[in-house]
């Protein structure tokens, strides 16, 4: 039985870092594990051109522990009448590594998203020509369609035409959570990833109903039925190039958890290595988590792998019911489990 690994330090394609007093809670549990984060632009009022990019990067170094070596990649907050010449601007510049497509109303302060993504035609040429990825929430909001059934039908009724429209376009279908999803892009050519969070790994929806409402177990996109977990499962341990590490840790004050209409959001990032070696290790595959953890992400995005790298240790700790910082109580995923990997500081 192994009872160490050490990889080259990882990368988080896809994290929540918020602002203000939660971004200095947070920020140092994502730096001090990973090298690089694509940091979420959905703030009030979100990140939609390159003076606000660059403001958020710096708050977020400014935010960081003494000794941080962490690099934020910031993201393009897309809306209807987004401007392709600010968004080539700040991606030729180095100040956005990506845009973010959210619909509108899908999750947490996306009221501002796009609406039709026939308006970003203009854009979405642009973003083809210059080779700038295209990060997807990908879900429909018609109330119509089942919560469950959103990002299914977002594959067959979205996502497909958009690859088939744009065939130089690099997306990346943000938190995969379905068999349709995994499917979709595993048979798509090289210019389409994905991520996927521990969470989508581990729960089904069955957690958000254990015994009560459990809304520490409530994220956007909610968790599927357990077919579609084996088949995330099955898709991110398989070695295939195609998908990589994204925690889509998403922290919330616990008032805002715990409340009539709480929000939406699963803050994983204080074990996050942690809970994907456990995936990869009851898989009898840890050799595999290197690959995805630390080297599929950046060969999509065309970016040098890290040179560091961290260690894991077979060895128990447990997961704290709360996490304290400053006046801020978060609670972590798995709050008060034990897990069989630590990270070695």
């Amino acid at each position: 039985m192994t009872s160490q690994i050490t990889i080259r330090r990882p990368d988080d394609w896809h994290v929540h870092l918020r602002d203000g007093e939660m971004l200095k809670a947070v920020v140092g549990y994502t730096a001090r594990q990973f090298a690089r984060a694509i940091v979420m632009p959905n703030l009030t009022p979100p990140v939609v051109n390159v003076a606000a990019g660059e403001a958020y990067r710096q708050r977020i170094l400014d935010s960081l522990p003494a000794g941080s070596d962490f690099t934020p990649l910031m993201v393009a907050y897309l809306t209807d009448d987004a401007d392709p010449e600010e968004i080539a601007r700040g991606y030729e510049q180095g100040v956005f590594a990506a845009c973010k497509l959210y619909p509108a109303h899908a999750t947490t302060n996306s009221a501002h998203g796009v609406t039709d993504i026939r308006k970003l035609t203009g854009l979405l040429e642009t973003m083809q020509r210059i080779g700038m990825p295209l990060l997807i929430h990908g879900e429909v909001t018609d109330r119509e369609i089942d919560i469950f059934d959103r990002e299914a039908v977002f594959v067959e009724q979205v996502l497909g035409p958009l690859v088939r429209d744009y065939p130089g376009l690099k997306i990346v279908l943000e938190h995969i959570t379905t068999a349709e999803a995994a499917a979709f892009v595993e048979a798509s050519g090289p210019l389409i990833g994905a991520t996927i969070t521990p969470q989508h790994l581990i729960i089904n929806r069955n957690a958000i109903f254990d015994g009560g409402i459990r809304p520490h177990a409530y994220c956007l996109p909610v968790a599927k039925r357990e077919r579609h977990r084996l088949a995330v499962r099955k898709a991110a341990v398989s070695g295939s190039p195609k998908f990589f590490l994204g925690t889509d840790s998403a922290p919330h004050a616990i008032g805002r958890k715990e409340a009539a209409c709480g929000c939406a959001g699963i803050f994983n990032a204080p074990f996050a290595l942690e809970s994907y070696a456990k995936v990869f290790d009851e898989e009898g595959v840890l050799d595999r988590l290197e690959g995805f953890a630390s080297e599929h992400g950046p060969r999509f995005y065309g970016l040098p792998l890290n040179e560091g790298t961290v260690t894991l240790k077979r060895e128990e700790v447990t997961v704290p019911e709360v996490i304290a910082e400053g006046d801020l109580r978060i609670v972590p995923f798995h709050a008060g489990e034990t897990l069989q990997w630590r990270l070695v500081d």
